[in-house]
């Protein structure tokens, strides 16, 4: 075990991923080695052992490090092994789990079986070593530090890691987008919002990772349940929009009404102006405070506006 190095688990410039297997233990010679049941890699290159929970524990040691290697055929309550024998530990080895080891074999535990081509892989591997043929490139800078130099990108195993930290970032940025959106109702917004507009915000701070109307839609649906400070509102004429919990519709209407009587009267796009509000809410707001009885409209030739109701 003291041949392994600890790694990122990325894959080098002309390194290949040839096969994983996951439910594989590591031995320390006969001993059960100190780390927990993980994922096996083959690569053109290396062999990579990786932690099942822990993606950040990774480490990994390369195949010219192998002797030879055998088959341990699985017994009552013992799985199948493959015995790998190796090289002593080389003077420029980087530093690992383990500093020492009495023992000069490892030995993988396939628990969830995969051994066979597992084995024939690694023979292959052995056989050809792709690794004389196609170095790996030297590690490209990335930046300063101790893990400056380690290449990014390539293979199953970058491909994995990228997709988690994309899906923490997306989490990241979704919590910041219902919460920005939150302020955004509270100063520019009167409070309410459409769900178009929402609709377009959160997707923008998703990137490519989009919602679907129908998702949007039933997510809004739970604000309530779950206890945040927003909430689904229909309107009589369909619209659907988000407005924030402690804004109630008396306000709405008292707002409608101050304007308009300031005003003397107003049409939805002119309401529209002078609360930074849509044209579509701004009008679903005066069509409020008229079916309350606080407005009334003239719908002429030249569009729908609305005044004090004095009647």
């Amino acid at each position: 075990m003291d041949r392994f190095y600890w790694s990122n688990g990325l894959l080098e410039i002309n390194e290949t991923l040839v096969i994983q297997q996951r439910g594989v233990r590591l031995y320390d010679g006969d001993d059960k080695a100190k780390l927990d049941i993980g994922i096996a890699l083959l690569s053109t290159h290396r062999l990579i052992w990786r932690d099942g929970k822990n993606h950040d524990c990774c480490i990994s040691m390369p195949l010219s490090q192998i002797i030879f290697f055998e088959e341990q055929a699985a017994g009552i309550g013992k799985s199948a092994k493959i015995v790998i024998h190796l090289h002593p530990v080389p003077a420029n080895k980087e530093q690992g789990p383990y500093q020492n080891s009495k023992f000069s074999y490892i030995k993988l535990s396939f628990k969830e079986h995969g051994q066979i081509e597992f084995f024939r892989r690694l023979n292959e591997e052995m056989t050809q070593k792709r690794w004389e043929n196609t170095p790996a490139s030297p590690p490209i800078p990335t930046g300063v530090g101790p893990q400056a130099g380690r290449i990014r990108a390539v293979g199953i195993v970058g491909i994995e890691r990228k997709i988690e930290e994309r899906r923490k970032e997306t989490d990241k940025n979704i919590s910041e987008a219902f919460e920005d959106l939150s302020k955004l109702m509270v100063k520019e917004r009167g409070g309410m919002m459409a769900l178009t507009e929402v609709y377009c915000l959160v997707n923008r701070a998703r990137g490519m990772e989009l919602l679907s109307p129908e998702d949007l839609l039933n997510a809004c649906k739970m604000f309530e349940s779950l206890k945040l400070p927003l909430r689904l509102r229909v309107f009589d004429s369909g619209v659907m929009v988000v407005q924030l919990q402690s804004h109630s519709e008396e306000e709405m209407i008292a707002s409608a009404l101050d304007n308009v009587s300031e005003k003397g009267s107003l049409t939805a796009e002119e309401f529209a102006k002078l609360l930074g509000l849509s044209v579509l809410l701004s009008k679903e707001r005066l069509l409020l405070a008229e079916k309350m009885g606080h407005l009334c409209r003239d719908d002429s030739v030249e569009g729908l506006r609305f005044y004090p109701n004095l009647f």
